[in-house]
């Protein structure tokens, strides 16, 4: 008991970690791709979009041949630290980023454009700033769309599996996470125990994911009141 309790932390620590750095790398990206238009635009689209195009243990071995010992990251972390990224919870959380990135960036787009984009040039006509605009205006009126993508990317993050078992491995203590655990117990004939984690997993799940449609639901409500009013 005391190992899975040990395994459902370590799997919530990497999920929140890959989340914290997909928040601002997606709100910059869906920020370029619904507000501004530039030559290579489709090219960002088609890159950001790819990870859900892809199987996970593409986007793994990708992974750990960057941050391997032959990959640029993992000699400038091996000058560094001693040691590279490969088959370290780090790895773990960078893979679970790119695979729930996409998600994240896809909502973060839609509520971005249900923002009424008159509002924030009203704002900046009365001398608000760009990044004032931003916080002020525009993530307010986006907060539940951006909190849904959020959850979203957490819970992809927290079911990741075939990207991280290949570039951070499976080892028990450091970098085994709820899916690779219940992979280990079911190899192992130890049923049980993988119910166990399985049932962990959908309770995370199904929480997270009664919060996102909460969210959406909401915000899509709110939408329509706002269109209604300006009507």
């Amino acid at each position: 008991m005391n190992s899975d309790i040990s395994i459902v932390a370590l799997s919530l620590q990497i999920a929140l970690i890959a989340t914290a750095v997909t928040l601002p790398l997606g709100m910059l990206l869906a920020w370029l791709l619904v507000r501004k238009k530039f030559r290579g635009k489709f090219v960002l689209d088609v890159v950001v979009s790819l990870p859900l195009a892809l199987p996970p243990v593409v986007i793994g071995y990708a992974l750990l041949w960057l941050v391997g010992s032959n990959g640029w990251i993992g000699q400038v972390s091996k000058s560094l630290f001693g040691s590279t990224l490969a088959f370290t919870w780090i790895a773990a959380a960078l893979a679970a980023a790119i695979v729930s990135l996409p998600l994240v960036v896809r909502s973060f787009a839609a509520a971005l454009s249900g923002v009424d984009t008159r509002l924030e040039v009203a704002a900046r006509g009365l001398g608000s700033g760009p990044w004032r605009t931003f916080f002020t205006v525009t993530l307010p009126l986006a907060y539940r769309g951006v909190i849904a993508g959020g959850l979203l990317g957490f819970v992809r993050a927290l079911s990741e599996f075939g990207a991280t078992i290949v570039v951070a491995g499976n080892i028990q203590g450091r970098t085994q996470t709820v899916p690779s655990a219940i992979f280990t117990r079911i190899s192992a004939g130890d049923t049980d125990a993988a119910w166990r984690l399985a049932l962990v997993s959908v309770v995370l799940g199904v929480a997270a994911l009664a919060v996102h449609n909460w969210l959406i639901k909401r915000s899509a409500n709110g939408n329509e009141s706002t269109s209604g009013g300006a009507q």
